[in-house]
């Protein structure tokens, strides 16, 4: 500017910072004008929770003018899912969240029964701060968390936890899974004594949720192992529409719904006596009553050699075409396969080491309802695989067993990761995560 010096510039921004920070409350109405003429939010009080309803909020610009709580308008990414009920929130919300982090911590030497109690207890408070967008107790950060994005919070809990309360009260399933012979398990993603769970549609809640849950459990367990994934954006695709994995497959067509009539007994643990038995012990379920079992699979992925698989070759190895997901024997991506369907040569369409024949069981109660989601950390690509039944010895293990046997798939994937959670039960405003396992 003509008049100025050279130095006088150069000082300019560090004045201005001074200014910033030193202008008192004059600076401060001016900010905030300027807040509202850049279109910012102004703080809201943290004791007004932005909830919307149990399905989220239509990111449809008719939806923006609607009318939210205290009069804001949530918009995409302002949602916020309820947190109570009878499941816990994240194993099958609708749609699946684009992204998730998946959180194991090991127990202190020191942390006993009591201390389990008490670490329930702030989890619980975390996790209806966080979901409801108003943050945890002295959240120094809440406007990091003013934005949920439809956030859920997934406790689960490990054998070892579970041990330390009552090893009678431990299911038979909740241990680490008989071995595979292709599993390479690298020991950097197995396990664990506690599990959370974070989803959402918007990486910066679930960051944000992890710091504060990080530091609230930070006197009970030590971080263990993280691994986060994600999947297409909310809007990118048509609701309904099966997610794709880094390979180009659609991924999870042949999976249980929550409308299906059976889906309850596949997943929700009940009070069914298989349910509340471990060896003879009674009792050993009742307090998963509500819950699920959780298998988290890590599968790397051999993206360079698989590209190298010419199409038809790819879509043998699956059973599947790669464009519509529909099987070889026709239809469309949820027509039923054919089996029995042979070429004109009299040989099946469906190849014996098909990952479609590999994976498909004639029992009905052979079935798990998985949630997957990819991941990409730079060194490597992949799925992570997780899936909620009653009982993974009945369920997830059976299948794995015959994909382990014959999947010619096994070629281009690895399974370096393992573990086992009970996801505990639902729980209502004033009742506690888990507090039927302290019983």
């Amino acid at each position: 500017m003509p008049g100025t010096s050279p130095e006088a510039s150069e000082n300019r921004p560090a004045v201005a910072r001074r200014a910033l920070l030193t202008g008192g409350a004059a600076g401060v109405g001016t900010l905030l004008g300027l807040g509202a003429g850049l279109g910012i939010p102004a703080l809201r009080d943290r004791g007004t929770p932005q909830a919307g309803p149990p399905g989220g909020v239509d990111p449809s610009p008719e939806a923006d003018r609607s009318s939210g709580i205290g009069g804001e308008l949530p918009g995409f990414g302002g949602e916020a899912l309820p947190c109570h009920g009878a499941h816990q929130a994240g194993v099958t919300t609708t749609p699946p969240a684009a992204h998730a982090r998946y959180v194991s911590y090991r127990l202190r030497p020191e942390t006993d029964r009591d201390g389990i109690r008490r670490m329930l207890r702030i989890l619980t408070g975390d996790v209806e701060g966080l979901a409801s967008g108003t943050g945890p107790l002295a959240d120094p950060e809440p406007e990091l968390a003013a934005r949920p994005a439809r956030l859920t919070v997934t406790v689960g809990v490990g054998p070892g936890l579970v041990d330390r309360v009552d090893p009678l009260k431990r299911p038979e399933w909740l241990a680490p899974l008989p071995p595979f012979s292709r599993d390479r398990l690298s020991g950097q993603h197995d396990g664990g004594d506690l599990l959370v769970l974070l989803q959402a549609d918007d990486p910066l809640p679930i960051a944000h949720a992890a710091r504060m849950l990080a530091r609230d459990l930070a006197s009970f367990a030590e971080p263990l192992w993280t691994q986060q994934g994600f999947r297409q954006a909310r809007g990118a695709e048509a609701g309904g529409t099966t997610m794709r994995n880094l390979m180009g497959q659609v991924d999870g067509t042949v999976n249980p719904s929550p409308a299906d009539e059976d889906f309850d007994g596949l997943v929700w643990i009940g009070g069914a006596p298989e349910d509340a038995s471990r060896d003879g012990r009674g009792g050993a379920g009742a307090w998963l009553e509500g819950g699920t079992a959780l298998v988290l699979r890590r599968i790397r992925m051999e993206l360079d050699t698989w590209d190298q698989v010419d199409r038809p070759g790819r879509e043998q190895t699956i059973g599947r075409r790669l464009d519509t997901g529909a099987p070889l024997t026709g239809g469309d991506e949820h027509t039923p396969v054919d089996y029995e369907a042979r070429n004109a040569l009299g040989l099946t369409v469906i190849p014996s080491f098909a990952h479609v024949r590999r994976a498909h069981s004639e029992d009905p109660d052979e079935r798990i309802f998985r949630r997957a989601v990819n991941y990409d950390d730079g060194a490597e690509s992949g799925l992570l695989f997780a899936c909620y039944q009653r009982n993974p010895l009945r369920q997830f293990v059976p299948i794995q067993r015959r994909l382990d046997e014959l999947d010619l798939l096994n070629e281009w994937v690895t399974h370096t990761g393992s573990a086992v959670f009970a996801i505990l039960p639902g729980f209502e405003p004033g009742e506690t995560l888990g507090a039927a396992l302290l019983e």
